[in-house]
């Protein structure tokens, strides 16, 4: 009786994490435009929350991978995606109304992916290790108010998370407007062994669209690539 009661607990358990983890449903996004390599939505749908990505079936290919942390309406990722076909990009994005702009550009483009997804969660449970060749962090939620710091997305625990994520030499891009959040990024880095400090600035990357508003209104954007080295033996 009481092994019972625990499957229905952990089955009960299991939708809740779904419902609030998981993508909105792949029939919400439909054309009939979309290559005949590339059938369904865009947006993928997961069927465990601890079982890592199957990226080649995701994309129907083995490619580099390149992520978006925060894709937000799928502007900057389907830029690249375009530019880039021979390279798989998968965006991740937490907001509904994001995913849902996302998905709508990116349902003609075929090397694109999306999850609706907690940007840690996902870094740290569901991409393999060593899959993917960069990830962009641009413009991440600055939490302005110093009481809210510790909610900022850059931390100790996220870089070895995005370490394990990355092959060798894989990159890690960040950009962001506030220029305490950019000071604590480059004072965290270091300590992390798996990454080096690379220039940022003569990197060509489409604009992002908080990027296209910092510009009109002559903001200085702040950036700063790491690339993970290998370790001394």
């Amino acid at each position: 009786m009481l092994l019972m009661i625990r499957f229905a607990f952990l089955g009960l358990l299991r939708q809740l994490l779904l419902s609030f983890f998981l993508t909105v449903s792949a029939r919400e996004v439909q054309s009939a435009h979309r290559p005949e390599s590339f059938r369904g939505s865009p947006i993928i749908e997961l069927e465990s929350l601890v079982e890592r990505l199957d990226l080649e079936k995701l994309f129907g290919r083995n490619a580099p991978l390149h992520v978006d942390l925060g894709c937000s309406d799928g502007s900057f990722l389907c830029t690249l995606a375009q530019r880039m076909p021979e390279k798989n990009f998968l965006g991740i994005e937490r907001l509904l109304g994001r995913v849902r702009a996302a998905a709508h550009k990116a349902a003609r483009i075929g090397n694109v992916r999306l999850l609706r997804m907690e940007i840690s969660y996902a870094v740290r449970y569901l991409l393999p290790p060593a899959s993917v060749e960069t990830f962009y962090l641009l413009f991440p939620d600055p939490w302005p108010k110093r009481r809210h710091w510790q909610r900022r997305i850059v931390n100790d625990n996220f870089l070895r998370a995005i370490g394990q994520g990355l092959v060798s030499g894989g990159t890690l891009y960040i950009a962001t407007d506030r220029v305490d959040y950019f000071e604590k990024i480059k004072e965290i880095a270091p300590a992390n062994p798996d990454f080096a400090t690379v220039d940022f600035a003569e990197i060509d990357l489409p604009h992002t669209k908080f990027e296209r508003k910092f510009r009109t209104q002559d903001a200085p954007i702040y950036r700063l690539m790491l690339r993970k080295v290998s370790p001394v033996r």
